[in-house]
């Protein structure tokens, strides 16, 4: 637990200190532990890589992701067959390594870590689109990069590109469509059947995204981007006991990246490390300063996003333990040279993100992207199903700049068959009547019938990003979809139409302003 806080405060992904933690357990370590079981190090690190995966998508908004999937997409195919090719050469000229080793470490070292940059990226105040796109590109490289791999490090001769790009192009429309589908599916057999207890729904949300990895395999598509999809469908589909899930899948996600970290470091062997450290140096020289660059602006040249952006999403394609993980691929095929290949790597990420990770607030504020941080102004909303009432009970938490300070709950206009029927202030509780005024930090429990369960939902929301006038001019929810309009008499439309109108003349002062503030 000291390592999460320590790692959390510096700004450092975890992987160096739960690394660490394996190292001095090892073999050169005070333990002494021997371990060299380098495919049961595989098979773990998989199983601890969808349970990250599954909690990153969890965690990733759809609004704030949308805009973003193409230029991920492209970052993660065009983008990642550029970062290998550099990398590969840069091994091959500059270190003396064969083809194919240099092939395998230039694919290995592509892709970029979805632990490490959900850990250190939501620490960084960046614009939303951005933080997508690198989200969305660490959830979505895995897939080619394993695939690449493993073509590297089969036996016999490399198959040709076009087929690789055939392969690739299929496991990830499998994988895609099976993630999608799966997602899907959960959701709405949450939705619509109530479990015994409430603590089985944290469990059955990570059951049916590990399911849908389990279906990708299967059906031989990328069991990697078919998680990380289903769990973002999962965590867009306002599910019962929300929060609750969310706690546990980020305490699940803790105890993955623990175990996978401190496995790694036990597989190292310390004082073998010697004769690679300038080598992996080299190769991390021309992967962050050559490839990774390449990588971005060439795969984004279609896209009009500005330079600093550009520069930014160079400097933080974070390498994690998802590198270290496929070095352990050729290692179990019995490559030649597969044990300095996987030096090279473990030197190359713990060096380079040791650099990079603390590094990514300064860089983001030098380049002037970086944005205040804020508390947050989006409710905190959870549902819990009443199926027997066929009802909802949704508990409303009101955050520090949310625009529902100050409405009273008579001016909520909840639709008919929902309504507040506790607040909790200061600690204590108490039934509110129509007069009630709304104060940052209460908590609201409100009781909904199934039909307008999710009107009453968006029309909070709707509220806490516009006030109380929400809906009367058009102000859009925060999920995205337009809230319609309620009901209201002409004359108070008519109104309300008049007054913004002469607001955007600045003519609030004049006579027709009196006229209308009159009426």
């Amino acid at each position: 637990m000291v390592a999460v806080r320590v790692s959390s405060r510096s700004g450092l992904p975890s992987l160096l200190l739960y690394l660490g933690i394996g190292i001095a357990m090892g073999q050169d370590g005070f333990f002494h532990v021997k371990f060299n079981n380098a495919e049961l190090t595989q098979v773990i690190g998989y199983a601890a890589l969808v349970v990250i995966l599954a909690e990153g998508g969890l965690g990733t908004k759809w609004k704030e992701i949308r805009p973003a999937l193409p230029a991920a997409a492209m970052l993660s195919l065009v983008g990642v067959a550029v970062s290998v090719g550099v990398t590969a050469a840069g091994a091959h000229y500059l270190v003396g390594l064969d083809w194919r080793q240099s092939l395998i470490i230039g694919a290995v070292v592509s892709s970029t870590d979805a632990a490490a940059v959900f850990s250190v990226l939501r620490k960084v105040p960046l614009p939303a689109r951005l933080t997508g796109v690198l989200e969305a590109e660490s959830g979505f490289n895995d897939a080619p990069v394993v695939i690449l791999v493993v073509a590297f490090s089969a036996e016999g001769p490399v198959e040709s590109w076009y087929v690789l790009v055939g392969e690739i192009a299929l496991e990830l429309a499998i994988g895609a469509a099976i993630g999608l589908a799966v997602g899907w599916l959960g959701a709405f057999g949450l939705r619509h059947v109530a479990l015994p207890a409430s603590g089985l729904y944290p469990i059955a949300v990570m059951a049916i995204a590990v399911s849908a990895y389990a279906a990708g395999a299967l059906a031989h598509g990328s069991g990697f981007l078919a998680v990380y999809l289903a769990a973002m469908v999962l965590g867009n589909a306002k599910l019962p006991h929300w929060p609750a899930t969310r706690g546990f899948a980020d305490g699940l996600g803790w105890l993955a990246q623990i175990g996978m970290f401190v496995l790694l470091g036990l597989l190292v062997t310390p004082h073998d490390l010697y004769d690679d450290f300038w080598p992996a140096i080299i190769v991390g020289l021309v992967l962050t300063m050559v490839a990774r660059p390449l990588e971005v602006f060439i795969s984004l040249a279609p896209f009009r996003l500005p330079w600093q952006e550009k520069v930014f999403m160079s400097w933080a394609g974070l390498r994690g333990a998802v590198p270290i993980i496929l070095a352990t691929i050729p290692m179990v095929s019995g490559i030649e040279g597969s044990t300095r290949i996987f030096n090279i790597v473990f030197v190359l990420v713990v060096v380079y993100t040791l650099i990079q990770g603390p590094t990514l607030p300064w860089v983001a504020k030098a380049l002037k992207i970086s944005e205040d941080p804020a508390e947050a102004t989006d409710l905190g909303i959870e549902s819990a199903p009443l199926e027997r009432l066929r009802g909802h009970l949704l508990s409303v938490a009101i955050p520090g700049r949310s625009k529902m300070h100050g409405v009273e709950v008579g001016e909520l206009r909840l639709p008919a068959g929902a309504a507040v029927t506790l607040v909790v202030r200061d600690g204590k509780s108490f039934v509110p009547a129509p007069s009630t005024v709304l104060r940052r930090g209460d908590e609201l429990l409100v009781v909904a019938t199934d039909p307008v369960r999710d009107a009453a939902e968006q029309r909070l929301h709707a509220v806490g990003a516009g006030g109380k006038l929400a809906g009367w001019l058009g102000t859009t929810d925060t999920g995205g979809g337009s809230l319609a309009r309620p009901h209201m008499p002409r004359v108070a439309h008519d109104v309300a139409h008049a007054w913004k109108a002469a607001t955007k003349r600045g003519k609030t002062d004049g006579p027709r302003a009196r006229h209308t503030r009159r009426t």
